[in-house]
């Protein structure tokens, strides 16, 4: 079996076809598919959307390009949200939250203020978190150790392989999905390769981030058991021992999925 550690499966790429698409990941043997919040407008819709698909998970946060236009007020719903999804055995942790510096546009001071709030809502609520880590690697982890956060996911990572023991070192796994199978995607594919399997959880970040099969079309969660594919041959491990691992490393990263899948 396959874990997507992140999809945005409520994105409106989606709206045609969410059951269909949900239902072919199921088939492909994704047996899992962690919804990411990414503001206080989804919330419900996150939540909703992951108690009507087959295997489906979820996690709340203000994402740091939704930063522009959230309010004080939204983090106070934030912690509402959380306290009320305690006994949701499909709510799995805080996110999607961190930073981005790829987007010229956003302010630091309020994404990182955003940032830091949420890992405190981490720390009160003991949940792991699922970071957006683009061009931001060394500031969002200088927050985890800040607040003391050593469990959760470096979603789409694409740092140095100093940066990623960094996040190893912190506790954190790293997400890995369609950026592995472009061959110029070379240092990607050499962190894919060489860090150690346990370190690795897979994702698609559907619709986006598509594999080189799909190249600038809809990316989709079924597409993580060929990403998979291309990762063993990476490693030079056959695909069970994969799914063994990512297995076990996404219910490390995210324990409240392991009592789901119970």
């Amino acid at each position: 079996m396959w874990i997507d550690t992140h999809c945005h499966l409520d994105a409106g790429e989606f709206d045609a076809d969410r059951d269909a698409v949900a239902a072919a990941a199921f088939d492909a043997g994704v047996a899992r598919i962690v919804i990411p919040g990414v503001e206080r407008g989804n919330f419900a819709t996150v939540r909703a959307l992951a108690h009507r698909i087959a295997g489906g998970a979820y996690a709340l946060g203000i994402h740091p390009l939704f930063t522009p236009r959230a309010s004080d007020d939204d983090l106070r719903v934030l912690r509402e949200e959380i306290a009320a999804s305690m006994d949701d055995p499909l709510f799995v942790g805080i996110g999607e939250i961190g930073l981005d510096y790829f987007v010229p546009s956003l302010d630091d001071a309020r994404q990182q203020f955003f940032y830091n709030e949420q890992l405190k809502l981490a720390r009160e609520f003991d949940l792991p978190v699922i970071c957006h880590v683009r061009k931001s690697q060394d500031k969002v982890l200088k927050g985890l150790r800040v607040h003391d956060i050593h469990r959760g996911i470096a979603h789409a990572f694409n740092g140095s392989f100093q940066q990623a023991e960094a996040f190893i070192a912190q506790g954190m796994r790293l997400g890995f999905g369609g950026n592995l199978t472009f061959e110029r995607a070379l240092q990607i594919r050499r962190l894919a390769t060489d860090l150690p399997l346990d370190a690795i959880v897979l994702e698609t970040d559907a619709p986006d981030i598509a594999p080189s099969w799909l190249y600038k079309q809809r990316n989709a969660p079924e597409q993580v058991a060929r990403i998979a594919q291309v990762l063993a041959q990476l490693r030079g491990i056959d695909e069970n021992a994969l799914s063994l691992g990512t297995t076990a490393n996404a219910h490390a990263a995210l324990p409240r999925l392991a009592l789901a899948s119970s």
